[in-house]
């Protein structure tokens, strides 16, 4: 699994960065319409996924292929639902970006277990996983939140996801230049 991370560390950054882009906007522009929320949530989670796939498919492994591959059919789905049913009520979309943060924080947590052995800094990836988590239970705690609180919310978790992210990629350089001899 290290060395399918390392591999694609790339992707990992750009992945954080993208996370980071769609918390700005988030924050920036709080009174968005619910519209608009459904349309960036629903871009930023295809791309998401389908990076995420682009892992998974490009990595020439089958071990540790698990998480890439769950993550990268979650986003898309969540992406695809998003854009299918674009009038999805305020406390549909809440629960469809908690069950898609628990999903991904429960993927993200498993493959920081399993690197535990072979890296050091492997609970960023432990951490953003629990952040993930965590994000997911509030929402789904109290849905009924203003559209406002859930646009902060949402991009503050993007950004902090996406340092994290964005920081396990930079880490993994490291272990990127041991494996290709680099």
């Amino acid at each position: 699994m290290l060395a399918l991370l390392a591999r694609h560390r790339r992707l990992m950054v750009v992945r954080g960065i993208m996370a980071v882009l769609f918390g700005i906007l988030a924050l920036t522009v709080p009174g968005v319409t619910l519209i608009v929320l459904v349309l960036l949530f629903g871009g930023y989670a295809l791309a998401d996924g389908v990076v995420s796939l682009a892992v998974a498919f490009t990595s020439g492994q089958h071990s540790g292929l698990a998480g890439p591959l769950l993550e990268g059919l979650l986003g898309i789905g969540a992406g695809v639902l998003t854009f299918v049913y674009p009038g999805l009520t305020a406390i549909s979309l809440l629960v469809l970006i908690a069950a898609w943060a628990i999903l991904t924080g429960i993927a993200e947590i498993y493959a920081a277990i399993a690197l535990r052995r072979e890296i050091t800094g492997e609970w960023r990836l432990g951490l953003a996983g629990v952040l993930s988590l965590v994000f997911g239970v509030v929402l789904l705690r109290d849905p009924a939140v203003g559209a406002v609180t859930v646009v902060w919310l949402i991009g503050i978790y993007a950004i902090v996801f996406g340092v994290t992210l964005f920081a396990l990629g930079i880490h993994l350089r490291r272990p990127a230049q041991e494996i290709t001899g680099a």
